[in-house]
């Protein structure tokens, strides 16, 4: 059978996402494997406080080049990929992955995401999610599919929600950041 024949669904499993690049209002984006040469672009559009204080401490500000090289690092020795750069014009945007949990919870897995500001209200991030959501329920054994947001971060609530997940719990003052305490949501998608 030629590619070309191929349903969307059947393009998707044979290389892991529908075609070359999304378009939603007007923006493209790809998402693609981290390679070294997103690595000032990284550090460009990461170093932003505005994107560290919804994200867990993990995600350092000021981002540095230390960081990024750590980052793409890691992201590139994981097999199969569970974590892409968002990019457009072939600039990393952005990034997106999943990370299979363990134990009693390995049908689960955590998605982390982050996009540059410039690019937000865009719908690029609930179409980047569902692209990533089908990715890993057709290549990771997982049934779920989670997102923790911070209960001040309801731009990335809506993200999710827009995305198809659902809020299934809310837990009060878990999470201590950047001095204060915060609330922790879990949203989530079932195969």
């Amino acid at each position: 059978m030629l590619q070309s024949e191929l349903n969307h669904r059947d393009y998707f499993l044979v290389n892991y996402r529908y075609k070359d690049y999304y378009m939603f209002n007007g923006t493209e984006f790809t998402l693609r494997k981290w390679t070294i040469r997103d690595l000032e672009s990284l550090v460009k559009h990461a170093n932003n406080y505005n994107i560290a204080k919804n994200m867990s401490n993990a995600f350092p500000f000021p981002y540095t080049e230390i960081f990024g090289r750590r980052y793409i690092s890691k992201a590139i020795i994981i097999k199969p990929t569970r974590v892409f750069a968002i990019a457009i014009n072939n600039e990393t945007i952005g990034s997106i992955g999943v990370y299979p949990q363990t134990d009693i919870h390995c049908r689960n897995a955590e998605m982390g995401y982050w996009l540059a500001e410039q690019y937000w209200g865009q719908g690029i991030m609930p179409e980047a999610i569902k692209q990533m959501v089908e990715y890993s329920f057709a290549n990771l054994d997982i049934d779920r599919i989670f997102a923790r947001p911070f209960g001040t971060n309801t731009a990335s609530q809506r993200v999710l929600e827009k995305a198809g997940f659902s809020l299934e719990a809310h837990f009060e003052k878990t999470i201590f950041k950047n001095g204060e305490y915060l609330d922790e949501l879990f949203y989530a998608v079932r195969k």
